[in-house]
């Protein structure tokens, strides 16, 4: 076998191997979730009788849809908030740098370090004397900010990929700035804006904490009606197991389908 073909197969393998790794977890967890509660507990199996009996049961517990409408409306408007808010900040920051510019993104990604918990406090009082507690406005407002840091990197690093030959053209023919940032640079960076919008969706869709701490019926999220599931009595892990096949079963369809879109995005500036 030749040395080039050699080498491609061990990586193909070596590749798989670690895919199959990574997902074994969800694999494992959809198997389960198709068992008996005594086949689930008992000893691990691959062969065994599927049953769809844990999905009528958490359907009749619980209303799914409302969940996963609720975790449509937050993931994406606190999205939509965030590249509001992050555009015209990385549109400044990498076109119009000061001597604070480095130090202000260093900063701002430092504030991905505190503990959520750390804040949990002010927030809840805040949020309650808004008579904001259990709504999705509330959970908006905080994954836009939770989520900001990474949203103004993102499109800072492809902002600074944009020739600013393009710009200055547009400046010469009399374009402000506010319309070099919609006509201009926007359309040129519409690859990056989409691949962060994937990714601020995907992480507000799976952040658990404050679902946990600032809902209970209203607003809850899809992560809040995983928790839902465990009782005092112990974990019933074949119902567990479909809660969270159903759970995480829209944002992996999402994530499969734009996955070139997202990798295209996130390696932009790495190929440019």
């Amino acid at each position: 076998m030749p040395s080039t073909l050699r080498t491609k197969v061990i990586y193909t393998i070596v590749g798989w191997t670690v895919a199959l790794v990574i997902f074994f977890p969800i694999l494992w967890m959809l198997l389960a979730s198709f068992k008996t509660e005594v086949v689930a507990v008992g000893r691990p199996t691959l062969f065994f009788d599927p049953t769809l009996e844990n999905y009528v049961q958490i359907q009749a517990r619980a209303n799914y849809f409302r969940f996963a409408l609720n975790s449509v409306i937050i993931s994406v408007g606190s999205t939509l908030l965030g590249l509001a808010i992050a555009i015209p900040a990385a549109y400044a920051m990498a076109f119009f740098p000061t001597r604070r510019t480095n130090f202000t993104l260093l900063w701002m990604l430092s504030t991905k370090m505190l503990p959520p918990v750390g804040v949990l406090v002010p927030i809840y009082l805040i949020l309650r004397d808004l008579g904001l507690i259990d709504s999705r406005i509330a959970l908006v407002v905080i994954f836009a900010l939770m989520n900001l840091p990474i949203i103004v990197w993102m499109l800072y690093t492809f902002f600074k990929e944009v020739p600013r030959d393009i710009l200055e053209a547009g400046r010469m023919d009399g374009a402000m700035p506010r319309e070099e940032l919609i006509h201009l640079l926007l359309p040129l960076s519409l690859p990056g804006i989409a691949s962060t919008f994937l990714l601020s969706v995907i992480l507000c869709w799976n952040e658990a904490f404050w679902s946990l701490n600032l809902t209970t019926s209203q607003a809850a999220p899809l992560t809040a009606f995983i928790a839902s599931f465990s009782a005092p009595e112990g974990l019933f892990w074949a119902k567990l197991s479909a809660a969270s096949t159903m759970a995480i079963a829209p944002i992996l369809v999402f994530g499969w389908l734009t996955q070139r879109q997202l990798v295209r995005g996130l390696t932009f500036g790495a190929v440019k």
